[in-house]
């Protein structure tokens, strides 16, 4: 893959990996569209990297995908790659009924409906493009959710996003659509802060930083491999 010279939109782009992709990919000669749900860490993300471009957007919401798509047409319009990195985790007592999975955010629609739907939605326009790129943030948890037992919503939409990917990218292939799976293991990042302080019982985690993981990741991407797994998430 080239590495310099494309214009980007990166999902939750705002902390974490994403914020992560943002930096590596505005330090290369690319331009860098992030959207987010928080305006306040959308223009933090915009002072820090100048020149880079943030639009509010709940990718959960069918109107505000829409209107993504419509302002990458009129503001952003050479995009050719889409990653699509939000997402959220949250510890599910399963014993419990429904009581825990409608206590909070909806994982099936944050980590599952909303990169399928918005990958639809922009398939067409990235068609054919040079260089054009759909990638997928899903996680070594997917793969080991006897490690996560806590969080099992979580692992199968990211189980789910894995064979998603694998199919997107046998269809997408004729379209000059290249569909990259990147795996992260444990990452420092924002990601259910709550369940990792108590499984932690404040002690250090010892998680891979952002950065680390991302100059690691994207390496491999530049070689075109298709499913990037780093460390835990290789084994």
């Amino acid at each position: 893959m080239r590495m310099n010279g494309n214009a980007i939109i990166i999902t939750g782009g705002a902390s974490g990996i994403g914020y992560a992709m943002a930096k590596y990919f505005h330090a290369r000669d690319n331009q860098v569209l992030i959207c987010g749900r928080r305006e306040d860490r959308l223009a933090q993300a915009a002072g820090e990297l100048p020149g880079v471009m943030t639009f509010k957007c709940d990718v959960t919401d069918a109107n505000d995908r829409v209107s993504l798509l419509n302002f990458v047409k009129q503001s952003f319009p050479d995009a050719n790659i889409l990653i699509n990195n939000a997402g959220i985790q949250r510890d599910v007592d399963l014993t419990v009924g429904l009581t825990d999975f409608e206590r909070g955010e909806n994982e099936i629609r944050v980590n599952l409906e909303a990169p399928i739907l918005l990958s639809a939605l922009f398939t067409e326009y990235l068609a054919g493009k040079d260089n054009a790129m759909i990638a997928n943030v899903s996680s070594g948890l997917a793969f080991m959710p006897d490690m996560a037992f806590g969080m099992p919503v979580y692992t199968a939409t990211k189980a789910g996003l894995h064979n998603f990917s694998i199919a997107q990218r046998k269809q997408l292939a004729p379209l000059g659509i290249r569909v990259v799976e990147i795996i992260p293991p444990a990452v420092e990042s924002e990601l259910n802060p709550e369940g990792r302080q108590k499984r932690s019982g404040g002690r250090p985690l010892g998680f891979m930083s952002s950065d680390e993981f991302v100059e690691k990741a994207l390496a491999m991407m530049a070689e075109d491999e298709e499913e990037i797994r780093i460390v835990q998430a290789r084994a």
